[in-house]
């Protein structure tokens, strides 16, 4: 199935250009791999690689910097590793406490770099899920 008809909600929300990043690998994967979660977490994956999520939706990497988000990012599939969920962990401090503040993070100027980090993931989360049942 074309990936325009497989677009997630948070990329509904997106801009244009994530749109048509997640399409492009998507439809790509499946030409290789076939149609289903394989194709889906390819087309993640070469999103993670110039866009972040924020809230519920993805934007634009900070300064336009492109690469690897997160550890699974990285690496090939076989070898595994843990995902960011979207959240660019190669992003300054000051650029995640920016995101909590912009996600109305409490406690946000007392939060290390990896405690900033948790609370987007979980502020993500959230924001996804209020969005998908409202």
């Amino acid at each position: 199935m074309p990936g325009r008809q497989e677009l997630p909600s948070t990329l509904e929300r997106s801009s244009k250009e994530a749109q048509e990043t997640w399409v492009k690998a998507h439809d790509s994967a499946v030409e290789s791999y076939g149609e289903g979660e394989r194709a889906h977490r390819v087309a993640y994956g070469a999103l993670k690689h110039t866009h972040e999520k924020v809230g519920d939706h993805w934007e634009r990497k900070e300064g336009g910097r492109k690469g690897p988000s997160d550890p699974r990012s990285a690496r090939p599939r076989q070898q595994g590793g843990r995902s960011g969920e979207g959240v660019d962990e190669q992003a300054t401090k000051e650029h995640l406490y920016d995101l909590a503040r912009r996600l109305d993070i409490d406690g946000r100027s007392r939060m290390s770099k990896s405690e900033l980090l948790e609370a987007v993931r979980k502020a993500n989360r959230s924001k996804t899920r209020q969005s998908r049942s409202g």
